[in-house]
């Protein structure tokens, strides 16, 4: 048997069409993990793998936490599974009241789905929805950002602003762009970036265009987190605010990502000191554990979907998933929430956010590296492009930090990491130091 595929049969690699992954490489040469534990992966091969993006953004009070697995283990023993529809059980309602505490003022309503991609879809609709219920229901039109990821769903494309993405689909939603905020005066920033406010005033020439009359909302990440951790500049969320509050048009927070401690806060809106009229959440939620998200929103859009609903027993939204709120989750979610709590991992995840940022700027001067932004614990290094292979370098580095034992994302031209909260400082610094080394041997051709 060859350790390296854990028992794997060839046919059996080739059965699985894997997402966001070069499947022939991977077919070829590949990297499967095996258990997990803390802050580290076992890989088929029996080494340890330090995890530098906390699974996919997910895992951040460390892996096989055994309180969340007991509270699973108990609900599956309790009840496995409830209808969502017209029917309810006990932990969607804890959990949805758990979460707003946790939510600016005033987001206080919590619809369930089962993804980042899932929240973000039922935002849009429920953007679209809202108008329609105001009797205003030209106002369609959804505004995006270059470089923005609202997942993979066509709403979620159409919105977003990774070209890759996109392309390969074809027409997507009518939508609009704003420009994307990674401006050259900017390189090397550490936290926000002190230029850029600007770029929110071009939301009035796309209004200037379309008229405020046929736009719902603008949907942004407050930290574009898979576009390489672009962080607002100073003023720049507040300019949008301030904008789409002018001139009646929601304001949506994708903070899949950003939600729950990675930013050393509850929210992006907490850190930033800004508050949308929607949120979107998922994978810190569950500590990635369940599949699970939620859109939060204003208690006011609620109140005019109940208000317009007709009869009492009529569907004010038609929408949902049979999925949402599955029980399994909810227990998942309402044992994350109350860990995150109980260990104070905001603020560990706040302290650890300034060693991330003291290392990972020594690295600026290395060849290949042209820009290196962090934003809590979260940070990227946009690697030069290989001659006619943009995207080869950092799919080099970050293969040559695998071998190295440490996991890393590598996405576009950049490398990306986000190490769970329970990170230690000498993993930090043992982490930086490899990819330092990575970083000289892809550049010297090694």
């Amino acid at each position: 048997m060859n350790d390296k595929l854990a028992g794997l049969s060839q046919t059996q690699l080739d059965a699985h069409w894997m997402p966001y992954t070069g499947n022939r490489q991977f077919k070829r040469d590949p990297r499967i993990i095996t258990a997990a534990d803390g802050c580290y992966f076992t890989s088929a091969d029996g080494r340890q793998i330090f995890d530098g993006l906390s699974g996919l953004w997910t895992c951040g009070a460390g892996h096989n936490r055994k309180e969340i697995a007991k509270a699973i283990n108990q609900q599956l023993e309790t009840l496995d599974f409830a209808p969502s529809f017209q029917f309810g059980h006990p932990g969607s309602f804890k959990l949805a009241e758990r979460i707003t505490r946790l939510m600016p003022e005033g987001l206080n309503r919590v619809f369930f789905t089962n993804s980042g991609s899932e929240a973000v879809e039922t935002s849009l609709k429920i953007a679209r929805a809202y108008w329609r219920k105001r009797g205003q229901a030209s106002k369609t039109k959804l505004i995006g950002r270059s470089k923005g990821y609202h997942g993979v769903n066509f709403g979620g494309v159409s919105v977003g602003g990774i070209g890759a993405n996109r392309a390969i689909y074809g027409p997507a939603l009518s939508t609009a762009h704003l420009p994307h905020t990674l401006l050259p005066e900017n390189r090397f920033s550490r936290g926000q970036p002190e230029y850029g406010a600007h770029l929110a005033e071009s939301l009035l020439e796309i209004i200037e265009l379309h008229d405020a009359s046929n736009i719902a909302a603008v949907i942004v990440e407050p930290m574009a987190g898979s576009a390489g951790i672009l962080p607002p500049p100073e003023g720049y969320l507040q300019r949008l605010r301030d904008i789409c509050e002018q001139h009646q048009i929601l304001l949506i927070f994708d903070e899949v990502i950003t939600a729950f401690g990675r930013l050393g806060t509850a929210t992006g809106a907490e850190l930033f000191g800004v508050v949308p009229d929607i949120i979107n959440i998922a994978k810190q939620l569950t500590n990635g554990i369940i599949p699970m998200g939620a859109t939060v929103v204003q208690q006011t859009i609620y109140e005019t979907f109940m208000q317009q609903g007709g009869a009492d027993y009529q569907l004010e939204l038609p929408h949902g998933y049979t999925y949402s709120a599955h029980p399994v989750a909810c227990a998942a979610a309402l044992a994350t929430l109350e860990l995150l709590e109980r260990d104070n991992l905001f603020k560990h995840s706040a302290e650890l956010a300034y060693l991330l940022e003291e290392y990972i700027h020594q690295l600026s001067n290395l060849p290949l590296v042209y820009d290196i932004r962090n934003c809590g614990l979260a940070a990227a290094l946009t690697i030069e492009r290989a001659p006619g292979e943009p995207l080869l370098h950092p799919f080099r580095i970050a293969l040559k930090m695998w071998e190295k034992g440490f996991y890393v994302r590598y996405s576009g031209d950049t490398i990306q990491l986000g190490m769970p909260f329970i990170t230690r400082r000498e993993e930090i610094d043992g982490l930086v130091n490899a990819l330092a080394e990575s970083v000289l041997e892809v550049a010297n051709g090694q």
